[in-house]
């Protein structure tokens, strides 16, 4: 049984490792997971509708999608998930019939690394999220879903910002969404905020932080979706200031495991203690 992961570039994904490892142990005590095996495919934006259509064709069971194809891929399927429609972004495929069926599973990550790093729950906290793109939507979704106390973004890029708001608030369910301009300045925030990194701002040693913490005074925790490297500059900054941190490891286990659940029905805390030891091993940690 087929599965995958698309992206563009995708050298990089440890997903591979994490799921064949999952469905390795799953294997031991299942003889039908024996054939069932994880790949992952380069796919240039142009070439994704092809890409789905090969695979369907071939029976894969499940896919994958990384940067840049989350967005892309919502006008792709058949039928959306509930919280993919929402989001405006799929990072999960699963064959129905003759179709794709969209999932977004990178809120969960979020919530249950959150929940499982600090002992926070999105319900009732306020949330800070840097960064507009399809992982920020993945994120804000999920955080408005779960009643959070209220939920501010930052971004450099206003227009992308501006897209943002827009299509969050008629999802805001009564909680209150606001811009905060580029992370460097942040007044009227209240205290016991977590900051999510959502973007790119890390994955290189030169990249800058993507906001100065200082200015999100009383932050209950910080959240860098980034996993390598392990401490990013926005990490090392939190460390400094005694705020309570995690990298993204946590956040890639668990939307991974869920997306395994999607496709399998084994519950995602099941496979997902499998998931974080491979993709440890594989990034050294």
């Amino acid at each position: 049984m087929g599965l995958a992961v698309i992206g563009h570039p995708v050298g990089h994904s440890l997903s591979p490792q994490m799921h064949n490892a999952a469905l390795a142990e799953l294997a031991r005590s299942d003889p039908g997971f024996a054939d069932w095996r994880y790949h992952a495919f380069d796919i240039e934006p142009g070439g994704l509708p092809a890409a789905l259509g090969l695979m369907r064709g071939r029976g894969f069971r499940g896919v994958n999608l990384t940067v840049p194809h989350k967005v892309l891929a919502v006008d792709l399927v058949s039928a959306l998930d509930p919280g993919a429609a929402e989001a405006g972004a799929v990072n999960t495929l699963f064959l129905e019939g003759q179709g794709w069926r969209g999932f977004n599973t990178d809120g969960y990550g979020v919530a249950a690394a959150l929940l499982e790093e600090f002992g926070i729950g999105l319900k009732g906290t306020p949330v800070v999220i840097l960064g507009a793109g399809g992982a920020a939507r993945g994120v804000a979704v999920e955080c408005l879903r779960a009643g959070c106390a209220g939920l501010w973004v930052a971004n450099r890029s206003r227009p992308n910002l501006d897209a943002l708001l827009a299509h969050l608030a008629p999802l805001a369910r009564g909680v209150e969404v606001r811009a905060i301009g580029d992370g460097r300045t942040a007044r009227g925030l209240p205290a016991g905020a977590v900051v999510i990194n959502a973007t790119s701002a890390g994955l290189r040693p030169a990249d800058p932080a993507p906001a100065d913490l200082e200015a999100f005074g009383g932050a209950a925790a910080v959240y860098d979706m980034i996993y390598n490297p392990p401490r990013t500059r926005l990490l090392a900054q939190a460390g400094n200031l005694g705020i309570p941190c995690a990298n993204g490891l946590g956040m890639l286990v668990h939307q991974g495991a869920k997306a395994l659940e999607i496709w399998t029905g084994v519950p995602a805390p099941r496979t997902a203690p499998v998931m974080r030891a491979a993709a440890a091993k594989a990034l050294g940690y």
